[in-house]
């Protein structure tokens, strides 16, 4: 893939207009959604998005999926959890956990060393992504996708990142994610239960650039559509102490559920 340099990224001219990505301006229309997505703030939230990731990782990794519970990672500084809700009944539809390296390590740094060109970035990791099945699931699957996005633009962060496994890898490409290390190589990650994964990665201020380049058909829905049931927004740090029903709250009452449960 391309070996873009931090410098480049902060001179490039998409990058001045990055954070007007989803202004009036570049919208075309507004839409709405079936569902919400927003960054989990309390404990009940929390519970709906560990019980999303069972039910989609016990389709493919049954065993993985019976050990999955609260994870310290999901109360980590600097990650947050996504959690898609039906607005029909409220009920869990995706979950996507965002990680940045601004406090720490990624995941994915249990597993391997990153290139040198990814050195001195800031860098986002998605995890423990799941979805509904059918028509509904894969449509949730973008707009998490478009969340993560949208998180990383607002936040300054130059790369995202994904692990992927076969053959969900192409699903990857096709947004335009490219292979970290060789083409199409596969290698064992740690986070998740040892399964061999491609590390791929995709420039945040480019992308815009890079959708309009390939005539690519999400295009429209990633950047020119407004969609006010996605909110990546991060309650203040004041109110989540005070009143613990933030993500600060949601922490400290991880915190104490892990010492009763066997996690990751």
């Amino acid at each position: 893939m391309d070996r873009i340099e931090s410098v480049l990224l902060t001179q490039n001219s998409e990058y001045t207009s990055l954070g007007e990505s989803f202004n009036q301006s570049a919208v075309k229309k507004t839409e709405t959604l079936p569902f919400t997505i927003k960054v989990v703030s309390s404990v009940a939230d929390l519970d709906k998005a560990v019980e999303m990731r069972r039910a989609a990782y016990r389709r493919h990794v049954p065993e993985f999926a019976e050990t999955m519970g609260i994870e310290a990672m999901d109360a980590a500084p600097g990650t947050v959890v996504l959690l898609a809700q039906s607005r029909l009944d409220g009920g869990p539809l995706g979950t996507m956990r965002v990680q940045t390296n601004e406090f720490g390590p990624l995941a994915v740094e249990q597993s391997v060393v990153l290139p040198d060109w990814l050195g001195q970035t800031r860098l986002a990791e998605a995890t423990r992504l799941g979805v509904a099945r059918g028509t509904i699931g894969r449509l949730v699957k973008v707009a998490l996708c478009k969340a993560y996005y949208m998180y990383c633009a607002q936040n300054g962060v130059d790369w995202m990142l994904i692990t992927a496994r076969s053959p969900l890898d192409r699903e990857y490409e096709a947004m335009l994610f490219d292979d970290v290390y060789g083409k199409n190589e596969y290698l064992p990650m740690a986070h998740v239960g040892g399964l061999p994964h491609r590390l791929m990665a995709k420039p945040v201020a480019l992308a815009r650039q890079r959708w309009t380049q390939a005539n690519h058909p999400l295009f429209g829905f990633m950047v020119e559509t407004y969609h006010p049931d996605i909110d990546v927004s991060v309650a203040p740090k004041q109110s989540e102490t005070s009143h613990g029903t933030g993500c600060g709250g949601c922490a400290s009452n991880t915190s104490d559920r892990l010492q009763s449960q066997n996690v990751a």
